[in-house]
Protein backbone atom coordinates (compact mmCIF):
# COMPACT_ATOMS: atom_id res chain seq x y z
CA UNK A 1 0.00 0.00 0.00
CA UNK A 2 0.94 3.32 -0.43
CA UNK A 3 -0.23 6.72 0.13
CA UNK A 4 -1.92 8.75 -1.73
CA UNK A 5 -2.91 12.43 -0.83
CA UNK A 6 -5.72 14.33 -1.96
CA UNK A 7 -4.59 18.25 -1.62
CA UNK A 8 -7.46 20.84 -0.30
CA UNK A 9 -7.15 22.84 -3.85
CA UNK A 10 -8.31 19.51 -5.35
CA UNK A 11 -11.00 20.37 -8.03
CA UNK A 12 -13.84 17.66 -8.53
CA UNK A 13 -12.35 16.38 -11.76
CA UNK A 14 -9.39 15.83 -10.51
CA UNK A 15 -10.31 13.97 -7.32
CA UNK A 16 -13.08 12.08 -9.29
CA UNK A 17 -11.70 12.01 -12.83
CA UNK A 18 -12.44 13.24 -16.57
CA UNK A 19 -12.13 13.59 -20.04
CA UNK A 20 -8.15 13.56 -21.55
CA UNK A 21 -8.27 16.62 -23.66
CA UNK A 22 -4.87 16.39 -25.59
CA UNK A 23 -5.76 12.75 -26.52
CA UNK A 24 -9.29 13.70 -27.78
CA UNK A 25 -7.84 16.52 -29.91
CA UNK A 26 -4.77 14.41 -31.09
CA UNK A 27 -6.62 11.55 -32.07
CA UNK A 28 -10.09 12.76 -32.01
CA UNK A 29 -11.32 9.80 -29.57
CA UNK A 30 -12.94 10.10 -26.12
CA UNK A 31 -10.21 9.15 -23.46
CA UNK A 32 -10.58 8.98 -19.31
CA UNK A 33 -8.04 10.08 -17.28
CA UNK A 34 -8.47 8.50 -13.89
CA UNK A 35 -8.38 11.01 -10.97
CA UNK A 36 -7.03 10.59 -7.09
CA UNK A 37 -9.82 7.99 -6.07
CA UNK A 38 -8.78 5.64 -9.28
CA UNK A 39 -4.99 6.42 -7.54
CA UNK A 40 -6.03 5.61 -3.96
CA UNK A 41 -7.74 2.24 -4.78
CA UNK A 42 -6.58 -0.43 -2.75
CA UNK A 43 -4.31 2.09 -0.81
CA UNK A 44 -4.41 4.92 2.21
CA UNK A 45 -5.94 7.94 1.14
CA UNK A 46 -4.38 11.23 3.37
CA UNK A 47 -6.13 14.31 3.62
CA UNK A 48 -3.99 17.11 5.91
CA UNK A 49 -6.98 19.76 7.12
CA UNK A 50 -9.81 17.44 6.16
CA UNK A 51 -12.58 19.69 8.10
CA UNK A 52 -11.54 22.20 5.58
CA UNK A 53 -12.64 19.91 2.50
CA UNK A 54 -15.10 22.01 -0.16
CA UNK A 55 -18.78 20.37 0.25
CA UNK A 56 -18.81 18.59 -2.88
CA UNK A 57 -15.48 16.82 -2.53
CA UNK A 58 -16.87 15.11 0.42
CA UNK A 59 -19.59 14.49 -1.44
CA UNK A 60 -17.64 12.84 -3.50
CA UNK A 61 -15.70 10.89 -0.76
CA UNK A 62 -18.75 9.82 0.49
CA UNK A 63 -20.24 8.25 -2.41
CA UNK A 64 -17.06 5.94 -3.38
CA UNK A 65 -16.52 5.55 0.70
CA UNK A 66 -20.21 4.20 0.72
CA UNK A 67 -20.17 2.53 -2.46
CA UNK A 68 -16.71 1.41 -3.08
CA UNK A 69 -16.56 2.34 -6.91
CA UNK A 70 -16.38 5.84 -8.09
CA UNK A 71 -19.22 6.73 -11.27
CA UNK A 72 -18.25 9.24 -13.89
CA UNK A 73 -20.53 11.08 -16.30
CA UNK A 74 -18.35 13.30 -17.93
CA UNK A 75 -18.50 15.31 -21.48
CA UNK A 76 -20.56 11.84 -22.81
CA UNK A 77 -18.47 9.40 -20.94
CA UNK A 78 -20.02 7.23 -18.67
CA UNK A 79 -16.99 5.57 -17.06
CA UNK A 80 -16.67 3.41 -13.13
CA UNK A 81 -14.11 1.97 -11.15
CA UNK A 82 -12.98 0.47 -8.06
CA UNK A 83 -12.32 2.87 -5.37
CA UNK A 84 -12.03 0.98 -2.49
CA UNK A 85 -9.20 3.20 0.14
CA UNK A 86 -8.47 3.46 3.78
CA UNK A 87 -9.39 6.94 4.53
CA UNK A 88 -6.70 8.81 7.25
CA UNK A 89 -7.16 12.55 7.99
CA UNK A 90 -5.69 15.29 9.95
CA UNK A 91 -7.08 18.31 11.44
CA UNK A 92 -7.23 21.29 14.03
CA UNK A 93 -10.83 21.03 15.90
CA UNK A 94 -10.31 24.99 16.45
CA UNK A 95 -10.44 25.66 12.67
CA UNK A 96 -14.08 23.98 12.01
CA UNK A 97 -15.62 20.72 12.43
CA UNK A 98 -16.12 18.07 9.88
CA UNK A 99 -19.48 16.74 8.54
CA UNK A 100 -21.15 14.18 10.67
CA UNK A 101 -21.58 11.99 8.12
CA UNK A 102 -18.24 11.98 6.63
CA UNK A 103 -17.07 11.58 10.36
CA UNK A 104 -18.85 8.52 11.32
CA UNK A 105 -16.92 7.30 8.56
CA UNK A 106 -13.39 7.15 10.15
CA UNK A 107 -13.19 4.44 12.42
CA UNK A 108 -10.64 5.30 15.22
CA UNK A 109 -10.01 8.77 16.10
CA UNK A 110 -6.68 9.91 18.10
CA UNK A 111 -6.28 13.11 19.74
CA UNK A 112 -2.50 14.63 19.10
CA UNK A 113 -1.09 16.81 22.35
CA UNK A 114 2.00 17.78 22.50
CA UNK A 115 4.69 16.03 25.02
CA UNK A 116 4.76 16.83 29.14
CA UNK A 117 7.81 14.48 29.72
CA UNK A 118 10.90 16.58 29.79
CA UNK A 119 13.21 13.75 28.64
CA UNK A 120 11.26 12.17 26.01
CA UNK A 121 10.34 16.32 24.51
CA UNK A 122 14.64 15.93 24.49
CA UNK A 123 14.48 12.95 22.69
CA UNK A 124 12.12 14.25 19.99
CA UNK A 125 14.51 17.36 19.65
CA UNK A 126 17.91 15.28 19.02
CA UNK A 127 16.15 12.97 16.56
CA UNK A 128 14.88 15.31 14.89
CA UNK A 129 18.28 17.12 14.83
CA UNK A 130 20.05 13.81 13.57
CA UNK A 131 17.11 13.74 10.71
CA UNK A 132 18.15 16.99 9.44
CA UNK A 133 22.00 16.38 9.58
CA UNK A 134 21.99 12.86 7.94
CA UNK A 135 18.41 11.94 6.53
CA UNK A 136 19.82 8.79 5.15
CA UNK A 137 21.95 7.52 8.06
CA UNK A 138 18.73 8.02 10.44
CA UNK A 139 16.65 5.90 8.50
CA UNK A 140 19.42 3.52 8.34
CA UNK A 141 19.28 3.51 12.08
CA UNK A 142 16.03 2.66 12.46
CA UNK A 143 15.44 0.15 9.53
CA UNK A 144 15.56 -3.18 11.46
CA UNK A 145 12.95 -1.54 14.06
CA UNK A 146 10.98 -0.04 11.00
CA UNK A 147 11.22 -4.33 9.61
CA UNK A 148 10.40 -5.73 13.03
CA UNK A 149 7.11 -3.69 13.20
CA UNK A 150 6.19 -4.32 9.34
CA UNK A 151 6.63 -8.21 10.04
CA UNK A 152 4.50 -7.82 13.10
CA UNK A 153 1.92 -6.07 11.41
CA UNK A 154 2.21 -8.91 8.32
CA UNK A 155 1.63 -11.77 11.06
CA UNK A 156 -1.42 -9.76 12.42
CA UNK A 157 -3.08 -8.99 8.91
CA UNK A 158 -2.64 -13.16 8.51
CA UNK A 159 -3.95 -13.81 12.09
CA UNK A 160 -7.04 -11.46 11.48
CA UNK A 161 -8.02 -13.30 8.10
CA UNK A 162 -8.84 -16.32 10.09
CA UNK A 163 -10.33 -14.82 13.37
CA UNK A 164 -14.05 -15.39 14.69
CA UNK A 165 -14.83 -13.11 17.76
CA UNK A 166 -17.01 -15.03 20.11
CA UNK A 167 -20.24 -13.75 21.13
CA UNK A 168 -19.18 -12.26 24.56
CA UNK A 169 -16.98 -10.13 22.36
CA UNK A 170 -19.99 -9.08 20.16
CA UNK A 171 -22.11 -8.40 23.53
CA UNK A 172 -19.38 -6.40 25.04
CA UNK A 173 -19.20 -4.09 21.78
CA UNK A 174 -23.15 -3.85 21.98
CA UNK A 175 -23.26 -3.20 25.74
CA UNK A 176 -21.45 -0.02 25.09
CA UNK A 177 -22.82 1.29 22.64
CA UNK A 178 -25.98 0.95 24.17
CA UNK A 179 -24.92 2.52 27.19
CA UNK A 180 -23.81 5.74 25.78
CA UNK A 181 -26.30 6.10 23.65
CA UNK A 182 -24.61 5.65 20.54
CA UNK A 183 -26.92 5.87 16.92
CA UNK A 184 -26.63 3.22 14.47
CA UNK A 185 -24.79 0.14 14.24
CA UNK A 186 -21.19 1.36 12.60
CA UNK A 187 -19.71 2.08 16.22
CA UNK A 188 -20.34 -1.63 16.93
CA UNK A 189 -19.01 -2.84 14.11
CA UNK A 190 -15.77 -0.64 14.19
CA UNK A 191 -14.96 -1.87 18.06
CA UNK A 192 -15.74 -5.65 17.62
CA UNK A 193 -12.97 -5.35 14.13
CA UNK A 194 -10.45 -3.28 16.17
CA UNK A 195 -10.58 -5.71 19.21
CA UNK A 196 -9.55 -8.27 16.43
CA UNK A 197 -6.77 -6.39 15.52
CA UNK A 198 -5.53 -5.48 18.20
CA UNK A 199 -5.90 -9.17 19.63
CA UNK A 200 -4.08 -10.06 16.14
CA UNK A 201 -1.16 -7.77 16.88
CA UNK A 202 -0.70 -9.07 19.90
CA UNK A 203 -0.26 -12.42 18.39
CA UNK A 204 -3.50 -13.89 20.10
CA UNK A 205 -5.81 -15.94 17.93
CA UNK A 206 -9.07 -14.53 19.71
CA UNK A 207 -10.25 -11.35 21.14
CA UNK A 208 -11.66 -10.77 24.21
CA UNK A 209 -14.04 -8.40 26.00
CA UNK A 210 -10.99 -6.35 27.59
CA UNK A 211 -9.90 -6.01 23.81
CA UNK A 212 -13.23 -4.32 23.22
CA UNK A 213 -13.35 -1.98 26.44
CA UNK A 214 -9.62 -1.03 24.96
CA UNK A 215 -10.03 0.15 21.34
CA UNK A 216 -13.88 1.71 22.67
CA UNK A 217 -11.62 4.80 23.95
CA UNK A 218 -10.86 5.21 20.10
CA UNK A 219 -13.79 4.01 18.24
CA UNK A 220 -16.79 6.35 20.18
CA UNK A 221 -15.88 9.78 21.47
CA UNK A 222 -16.53 11.53 17.94
CA UNK A 223 -19.77 9.16 17.36
CA UNK A 224 -21.18 11.04 20.06
CA UNK A 225 -23.02 13.87 20.86
CA UNK A 226 -21.54 14.68 23.95
CA UNK A 227 -17.76 13.33 24.99
CA UNK A 228 -18.35 10.82 27.44
CA UNK A 229 -14.39 11.08 28.32
CA UNK A 230 -14.66 14.89 28.58
CA UNK A 231 -17.80 15.30 30.29
CA UNK A 232 -17.69 15.91 34.04
CA UNK A 233 -20.94 13.84 34.34
CA UNK A 234 -19.04 10.50 32.38
CA UNK A 235 -15.13 10.57 33.04
CA UNK A 236 -12.74 8.79 32.10
CA UNK A 237 -12.37 6.78 35.08
CA UNK A 238 -16.05 6.41 35.93
CA UNK A 239 -16.75 4.98 31.97
CA UNK A 240 -13.58 2.44 32.91
CA UNK A 241 -15.05 0.82 36.48
CA UNK A 242 -18.31 0.46 34.49
CA UNK A 243 -16.72 -1.05 31.82
CA UNK A 244 -14.69 -3.66 34.30
CA UNK A 245 -18.38 -3.71 36.21
CA UNK A 246 -19.80 -5.17 32.56
CA UNK A 247 -16.98 -6.90 31.68
CA UNK A 248 -17.12 -9.36 34.72
CA UNK A 249 -20.76 -9.99 33.63
CA UNK A 250 -19.83 -11.87 30.62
Amino acid sequence: MRVVELPLSSTEDRVAGTMDIEHAITTGRKKFEPGILAKANGNILYVDEVNLLDDHIVDLLLDAAAMGVNYIEREGISYSHPSRFMLVGTMNPEEGDLRPQLLDRFGLVVDIKGEKDESKRLEVIRRRMEFEHDPEGFCSRYESSNAELRDRITEAQRIVRGMHPPDKVLTAAVRISLHLGVEGHRADLTMVRAACARAAFEGREEPSPEDVAAVSHLVLPHRMRRDPFQDSRMDTEALDSWMKGMLGCL
